[in-house]
This record gives C-alpha cells, sequence and structure tokens, in this order.
C-alpha cells in the first residue's frame, strides 16, 4: 500500500495481521481530493487498521492526527507505519465506542472506515455527532458497503456529498456551524 499524494506520496505503508480491509487507492486519492490542503485541520480516523487514512491525512498537512484501532495485535505496524510522518500523530488501541466516551477534543474532520458486517454504522455517526466529537462546520466521513442502507437524515447532519467506488460508498456529512 502506498500513500496516494501530499509530502509522503509514494512511501510504501505496511499492512498488519488480522481483519483489515484498506481503503482503495483510487477511494482514498478522490477523498483527499475533495477535502484539499488539509494544513490547520485536525483529523481522526476511527477504525484506523493500519493507519494508512491517517497518514494521507498527515501527508496533505493536517495536525494533530489521531488513530483509533482496538486491536491490539496491529499496535507495531501501525507504529512503524506512523514513523513516516514528522507531523503530530496519536494512537489510541481501544475500541471507538470507548474512546468516544473517555475523549472530549473534537476534531475538524472525523473519518469512520468501520469493518463492514459492523452493524452500528448510523448509530455510530450519530455518536460522533452528538459526543461533540467534530467541531462546528466540521465533516464526518463514513466509509461503507453499498448494501447498507443509510435514512435520508442522521441527526442534524448536513449530508454535502455522496461518492461510490466500486461496492464502497463515502458519505460527507457536515456538522451545523
Amino acid at each position: 500500500m502506498r500513500i496516494t499524494g501530499g509530502t509522503y506520496k509514494g512511501r510504501t505503508v505496511k499492512c498488519p495481521k488480522g481483519e483489515i480491509r484498506p481503503a482503495m487507492d483510487r477511494m482514498r486519492e478522490s477523498l483527499f481530493s475533495i477535502l484539499g490542503n488539509l494544513s490547520g485541520s485536525s483529523f481522526l480516523d476511527l477504525f484506523s487498521g493500519s493507519g494508512l487514512v491517517g497518514l494521507e491525512a498527515a501527508s496533505r498537512g493536517a495536525e494533530p492526527v489521531v488513530l483509533v484501532e482496538k486491536d491490539p495485535g496491529k499496535k507495531r505496524v501501525i507504529r512503524e507505519n506512523m514513523e513516516i510522518a514528522k507531523e503530530d500523530i496519536k494512537l489510541y488501541l481501544m475500541p471507538v465506542q470507548r474512546f468516544l466516551r473517555q475523549f472530549k477534543t473534537d476534531y475538524d474532520i472525523v473519518y469512520l472506515d468501520p469493518p463492514f458486517p459492523f452493524g452500528q454504522k448510523v448509530k455510530m455517526v450519530i455518536e460522533v455527532s452528538q459526543r461533540k466529537i467534530v467541531k462546528p462546520g466540521g465533516l464526518i466521513i463514513i466509509h461503507y458497503p453499498e448494501e447498507d442502507v443509510w435514512p435520508e437524515k442522521v441527526d442534524d447532519l448536513e449530508l454535502i456529498d455522496k461518492r461510490k467506488y466500486g461496492r464502497s460508498i463515502l458519505l460527507f456529512f457536515k456538522k451545523p456551524e
């Protein structure tokens, strides 16, 4: 896997063992093209897997970047991957639900990439919104399979974009100011 753009473009990222479904290069490239320059933006990568999406954000100027991954077996590889970046990147090894309960920091961009079989995706987006994990005017982005059905309205969030890549969908929600 390679970083698709920014300062670290072309750098190789290792894939840890265990359950992982790295975001496709085309999808990541498109995601970060939509987001543009992230200088001055904070970025939270929930269900981070290898840390690749957080590294893509750092490569494009986001700082701080926070990765949350529950599988401690991925720690060594994620830490090795984090060494690519000079930016402030933190890793929390814990379930996303516990992170959301314990931490009160808000972020400009929150990216969720739960395992496709994860059945609580809509509930998780609502929890991110209600726990004030995303700043007013900030974005919540979720990657999910096309088989999942999403409601027309999710909490007080405004759906501002929807993109399809194969059987993967990205939804971009904006938190009201």
